[in-house]
C-alpha cells in the first residue's frame, strides 16, 4: 500500500511542479501554425471566394446557420470587404507570430479566434485536415507551447542571463500594452454583444487569469500566489497535452474501425479507387505507376488499417510506437504528393509530432541550430547550457516575462 501512495505521490509532484513535453507542444505549435499559415497563404488570390463575399455560402446565409449552431466567428460582426481582410490579416499574423513563439499565450488566443472565425464562416470549405486545426487551435490556448524553440523562451534566457551578471532586466512594456489594448477591445466587443455565451466567458477568464499572473509576479515573485498559479498553469499544460494525444489517437482508431467495416477495404482494393479520381490525381502518371501494381494496391490497403488499428496500443512499447509513428507520417507524406492533399497531410504530420521522442526532437533542434549558424554566421549565438532532462530550464519567479507567460 504504501508504495502504491508513493508512486500516486511521485505522479502528483510531477504533473504540478512541471508542464511536461516542453518539446512535443513546441512542435505541436509549430506544426499547425505552420501549416495553417501556409494554407492562408496560398489560398490569398482565391480568399474572397473561400471564406470572403464573393463566395457561395453567402453571408446572409451563415448569419442564418451561426444563429442556430452557435458557432463562434468574428466575421458574422460586418459583411464589409474591409472588416474581412482585417480578420484574414489577423489570422496571417497571429500563425506567423505563434510560428515563432512570440508573445506565445496571447497568439495562440488570437490564432484560434482566425481559425474559428474562417472555418466557421464557410463551413462547407474543409476537409478532415481543418476539422483537425480546428480542434488543435482549441487546445492550444492551454498549454504552454513556448517553452522551447520560441521568441519566448530566448527573451526568458537572456533575462536569466542578466540576472546571472548582476544586472537587471529592462521591465517588460509590451506585455502589458499588449494585455490593455486587447482588454479594451474585448470590453467594446463585449458591451456591442457581439461576443456570444460561453465565449465572452472564456475570453474574459483568458485575460483576467493573465493579470492576475502578472500582478502576482510584480508583487509578491516568490510567493503562494504566484507558486499555485504556476501548479494550475501545470496542471491545465499537462492536461491539455493529455487531450491532444486522446484525440490523435481517436482520430486514427475511429478510422481505422470504421474502414474494416468497408467492402473495399476488405478485399484490398480500396486505395485502387482515389487514384483514378482526376481531382486526387495531381501526378497522373504517378498515380497510374501505383495503381498499376496491384500488389502495391494490396499491402497499401491492409497496411493502412493494420496502422490506424493498432497505434493506439503500441504506445504501451515505445519501440513499436516509434515504428508505426515513422510509417504513419511517411504514408501521410505520400498521400500529400500522390493525392495532392498537403495541408491535410501536414495537419496529421503536427498532429503525430506529439508522441515523438524527446532525444529526438532534441537532436532535431541542434541540427537546426547548426544549419541557421552555417546560414547565417557571424552572430552572436552564446545561450545557456540546457539541462539533459527533458524539460528546459525553468524561467526565475523574478523574471519579468518567461516562456509561458500570455503576453
Amino acid at each position: 500500500m504504501s508504495r502504491i501512495a508513493l508512486w500516486v505521490s511521485r505522479g502528483v509532484t510531477r504533473v504540478t511542479e512541471t508542464a511536461l513535453g516542453p518539446y512535443q507542444s513546441a512542435i505541436v505549435r509549430i506544426g499547425f501554425a505552420g501549416t495553417w499559415l501556409l494554407f492562408l497563404l496560398r489560398e490569398l488570390p482565391h480568399r474572397h471566394e473561400l471564406y470572403g463575399p464573393d463566395g457561395p455560402w453567402s453571408w446572409e446565409l451563415a448569419h442564418q446557420l451561426v444563429a442556430s449552431n452557435h458557432a463562434f466567428t468574428i466575421l458574422m460582426w460586418s459583411d464589409s470587404r474591409v472588416w474581412f481582410e482585417i480578420v484574414y490579416g489577423l489570422a496571417v499574423l497571429s500563425s506567423a507570430l505563434l510560428l515563432v513563439g512570440w508573445r506565445t499565450r496571447t497568439m495562440s488566443v488570437l490564432f484560434m479566434i482566425g481559425v474559428l472565425s474562417l472555418q466557421n464562416r464557410s463551413i462547407f470549405m474543409g476537409d478532415g485536415g481543418d476539422n483537425v486545426i480546428h480542434l488543435m487551435a482549441i487546445y492550444l490556448v492551454f498549454t504552454r507551447c513556448g517553452q522551447v524553440w520560441s521568441l519566448d523562451e530566448r527573451r526568458a534566457r537572456r533575462a536569466r542571463a542578466a540576472l546571472a551578471r548582476g544586472e537587471r532586466p529592462e521591465p517588460d512594456q509590451t506585455g502589458p500594452f499588449l494585455w490593455a489594448v486587447l482588454g479594451a477591445v474585448l470590453a467594446l466587443a463585449t458591451g456591442a454583444g457581439r461576443i456570444p455565451l460561453p465565449w465572452d466567458i472564456v475570453f474574459w477568464t483568458l485575460w483576467a487569469v493573465q493579470g492576475l499572473w502578472w500582478y502576482a509576479g510584480r508583487r509578491a515573485p516568490q510567493g503562494e500566489p504566484r507558486i499555485l498559479l504556476d501548479v494550475v498553469a501545470n496542471l491545465v499544460h499537462n492536461a491539455a497535452l493529455l487531450v491532444i494525444m486522446v484525440e490523435a489517437c481517436l482520430i486514427y482508431s475511429t478510422a481505422g474501425w470504421y474502414k474494416i467495416q468497408g467492402s473495399r477495404w476488405q478485399d484490398g482494393t480500396a486505395v485502387y479507387y482515389p487514384l483514378h479520381l482526376d481531382y486526387f490525381s495531381p501526378w497522373p502518371a504517378l498515380s497510374d505507376l501505383m495503381a498499376s501494381n496491384g500488389l502495391m494496391v494490396m499491402l497499401v490497403t491492409y497496411g493502412t488499417v493494420l496502422v490506424q488499428v493498432a497505434f493506439p496500443f503500441t504506445l504501451l512499447n515505445r519501440r513499436a510506437k516509434n515504428v508505426l509513428l515513422a510509417l504513419m507520417m511517411t504514408e501521410h507524406a505520400v498521400i500529400a504528393v500522390v493525392l495532392g492533399l498537403p495541408f491535410f497531410s501536414l495537419a496529421m504530420i503536427a498532429a503525430d509530432a506529439v508522441f515523438l521522442p524527446t532525444s529526438f526532437l532534441r537532436r532535431l533542434g541542434a541540427e537546426a541550430g547548426r544549419l541557421r549558424d552555417r546560414l547565417a554566421p557571424g552572430q552572436d549565438r552564446r545561450t545557456l547550457p540546457q539541462p539533459r532532462g527533458e524539460q528546459p530550464p525553468a524561467p526565475r519567479a523574478d523574471e519579468p516575462t518567461h516562456a509561458g507567460s500570455t503576453v
